[in-house]
């Protein structure tokens, strides 16, 4: 870190910032310049209380562009404590990206923000006994699974400007005043309903939805962000126009009932991946979110394809996205594609035209770059509207070289946001569509297909990650200019995760230039390598779940955290088998030669004697192997490991004590241990040892590959790197050829996963052949995060 990024960061931690948000902002360089300017202007470079510090924050991430010649008063209202809560800075938000330039009307302001107002302790109580009365039999049946969030939200609309600490704290007396102690049912998670036999012609899908993995519960509805569907259009989005009122996503009577007809008031929502590439772990929180609220709210959730860009997409990435996504248990409502509509997008354009709302520009790309960069029309934007419809017309049946023009938006090139500057609706491309075949040979930006294609399948909600924030003001511009039905927008942060890259452009870069083996590589976090890895749709799920939907764009996931969510499961699911890695072999000299025994070993630690599924058999004879790293030639008091003249106890079998040691020609490499065995166990052991014995006597055992995968990076945030391919872990793939596992192993299938005991959870590779089984390392047993908490 330079010294400019730790002056930032010592500043960051004197407003009341926590050391991970304050080191992850500076990583952040859009948000430190915001940051940094809001605490000059609130003038608190001195330090605040972290309460102020954190709606300062707020500010600085959050704050309506439109609107800045209102900031400093804002912040004054800050540091004055006018205004301290969460909901008063958001009613701030929302009046001041209304009120934009004009005059600031102090009382008008202050009554919609409830400065002044001082909700008291009576008032908040006797709120919170009225939400409990209402809702009291449901609080009764759910007990302690009653979402509280929504109990909060209930008294924030009656009491916008209560003290949340205090109003969390009262809802809690409350539960406990009602309910008591939590039981240990309250701590057990509901039984799932048996469902009835289903009839003969619903078998097959019966048994498909009982596949589907279910996210955990949690004590929170993730969900519970998103209006609605009473809700959907009233709710208004943070976006301004100069050259129009269009403020919300507002519907008007006739088209709102048009759209209420064909939905049945139904959530409808959509997750539309590009297929030109495969999957990654950022996606599978899109998932969750897209296709879990419409299951949240019994809607529907389209797949579809969003494929705008004949020159980049593949059919083998359309069948993958189709695969990985019932994989990660959701089923669509209907898979689409973008290119189904291209007709109606091309009369739509048409109807843009001739409405004077967009243009065809004969500019090159370098020129609409330079005229965006200042402010400039196009000296085509004023053609008469006969003259572009004539050569859009051209465009389309080819008679225009490629990059001699395109369509754009009329929009508005002195907006304060660049993705107002005329963007292109259409280009002329002349490839072949995958989908679509040869008939077009114009394409469809994503700026315009993807608001218009919302409207025609009646989205309900589109959702999109933050980087998409400030394509909301074009979204909505465009779908007032046709007079199409508006669904409610709303983003989310985007999910970043330590030590690795989610861009699809350094993805590409790793698989193309062979830094990787593939897109399933079992080092990326694409879906089908976490796949690959032996990590189950389930836990990715679980880890979504537990991050939770926020707008908080500046953090970044620690890996251990999905890490804790995969062992969660593969604990429960996952049998124990003993493998060596690295094998040291070890002759037993008490013990009679030619002979061998089956000893038993547990599949789970809590194994029944009288379950024999339970334990699988293990041989054991005079030559057994152990690992390397059990064995050292000088011994120490917190070594666990074997040593001459030291006992340790062979998991599952007997102690075995060493008595010789036999090196190499260098008197250093160990080659073999001599040792005996106790078969009294009556000697005490200091240490146990995991292990694997000859079948039979002078037979090999069972011989199998292993990768052991690391972190793919050696930073955690390698995308901040100007070399970040110099910044690849050497060690995140390491193979141990001849590693040695017990028998029962042999039979192990594709995609079946293990505990090897004392190394970690391990699946079996696509690579296994007959001859040979290949496994790889899911994930350690440590697990550091389980230790500082959720």
């Amino acid at each position: 870190m330079g010294v400019e990024s730790e002056k930032s960061v010592q500043l960051f931690l004197s407003i009341g910032l926590d050391e991970r948000t304050a080191k992850n902002t500076v990583a952040n360089t859009k948000v430190t310049k915001n940051l940094l300017a809001v605490i000059d202007e609130a003038g608190v470079a001195e330090g605040c209380e972290r309460a102020i510090g954190n709606l300062i924050y707020t500010v600085a991430t959050k704050f309506p562009a439109n609107a800045l010649v209102h900031r400093p008063t804002l912040l004054q209202y800050i540091v004055t404590s006018k205004i301290k809560t969460p909901a008063q800075l958001e009613a701030a938000f929302a009046f001041l990206s209304n009120t934009a330039s004009e005059t600031l009307k102090v009382k008008e302001f202050e009554e919609a923000c409830g400065v002044g107002i001082e909700v008291s302790l009576e008032d908040m109580e006797k709120t919170v006994n009225d939400i409990f009365e209402e809702n009291k039999n449901t609080i009764i049946e759910q007990r302690y699974r009653t979402n509280v969030g929504e109990l909060f939200g209930h008294v924030r609309k009656r009491q916008p400007w209560a003290d949340p600490k205090v109003v969390k704290q009262l809802i809690d007396t409350k539960l406990y005043a009602l309910l008591g102690e939590k039981t240990a049912a309250d701590n057990e998670k509901p039984a799932k309903k048996k469902k009835e036999k289903p009839v003969k012609v619903e078998e097959k899908k019966a048994v498909e939805e009982s596949t589907v993995p279910k996210p955990p519960e949690e004590d929170m509805n993730p969900y519970a962000v998103f209006p609605r569907p009473d809700e959907n259009f009233k709710v208004h989005t943070e976006v301004f126009f100069s050259d129009r009122p269009v403020l919300r996503a507002c519907n008007s009577k006739e088209i709102l009932e048009k759209h209420l007809k064909k939905t049945g008031g139904k959530v409808l929502t959509r997750f539309p991946p590009e297929p030109n590439g495969y999957l990654h772990i950022g996606h599978a929180k899109a998932m969750f979110v897209d296709f879990g609220l419409a299951k949240e709210r019994n809607g529907g959730c389209y797949l579809r394809y969003d494929d705008t860009n004949p020159e980049a997409e593949k059919k083998e990435y359309i069948d993958h996205i189709e695969e990985i996504v019932k994989w990660m248990g959701w089923e669509p409502y209907k898979i689409t594609y973008t290119s189904d509509y291209f007709q109606d997008l091309y009369d739509l354009a048409v109807k843009l035209i001739q409405k004077g709302h967009a243009y065809v520009d004969h500019q090159t790309a370098e020129e609409i770059k330079e005229y965006r960069e200042k402010k400039m029309n196009s000296p085509y934007r004023d053609r008469p509207i006969e003259q572009s419809l004539k050569l859009f017309d051209e465009m389309k049946r080819g008679m225009i070289e490629e990059g001699k023009a395109t369509l754009r938006m009329k929009q508005d090139m002195q907006s304060d946001n660049f993705n107002m500057y005329d963007l292109i609706a259409y280009r002329i491309k002349f490839t072949p569509h995958p989908h679509a075949g040869d008939k077009w040979c114009i394409y469809p930006s994503y700026d315009y297909a993807h608001c218009i294609v919302d409207s025609l399948e009646n989205i309900t909600h589109s959702l999109c990650t933050l980087e998409f924030e400030t394509r909301r003001a074009s979204y909505y511009w465009l779908l007032d200019a046709l007079e199409l039905y508006q669904p409610f927008v709303w983003e989310y942060s985007r999910l970043n995760i330590t030590n690795t890259v989610m861009s699809k452009r350094k993805l590409n870069r790793l698989v193309t230039e062979k830094w990787v083996d593939g897109w399933d590589d079992p080092r990326l976090m694409t879906l089908s390598g976490l796949r690959r890895r032996g990590v189950t749709s389930t836990s990715i799920n679980a880890f979504v779940r537990g991050i939770g939907i926020t707008r908080s764009d500046c953090s970044i996931i620690r890996l251990d955290r999905l890490e804790h969510h995969i062992r969660e499961e593969l604990n429960k699911s996952a049998p124990r088998k003993m493998v060596v890695l690295n094998p040291l072999k070890v002759v037993i000299t008490n013990m009679e030669g030619g002979t061998s025994m089956d000893l038993d070993a547990k599949k789970w630690p809590d194994a029944q004697t009288d379950d024999p599924s339970s334990f699988y058999k293990v041989p054991f004879s005079n030559v057994v192997y152990i690992e390397h790293t059990d064995f050292r030639v000088k011994d120490s008091k917190d070594y666990y490991g074997l040593a001459p003249g030291k006992t340790v106890l062979l998991r599952y079998a007997y102690p075995i004590k060493c008595t010789d040691v036999i090196l190499g020609d260098d008197k250093e490499t160990v080659l073999e241990i001599r040792a005996e065995y106790d078969p009294l166990k009556k000697t005490k052991p200091k240490g146990v040892l995991h292990w694997v014995g000859e079948p039979s006597p002078g037979v090999e055992p069972l011989k199998v590959e292993v990768r052991l995968f690391d972190k793919l990076f050696l930073s955690e945030n390698p995308s901040e790197l100007d070399d970040w391919l110099g910044d690849l872990n050497p060690q995140s793939k390491v193979v141990m050829p001849c590693a040695y596992a017990v028998p029962t192993l042999r039979n192990a299938t594709v995609g079946e996963s293990f505990q090897f005991e004392r190394l970690g959870y391990f699946t079996v590779d696509k690579d296994s052949t007959s001859d040979k089984l290949v496994f790889n390392r899911t994930v350690t047993l440590r697990d550091s995060y389980a230790k500082v908490g959720k």
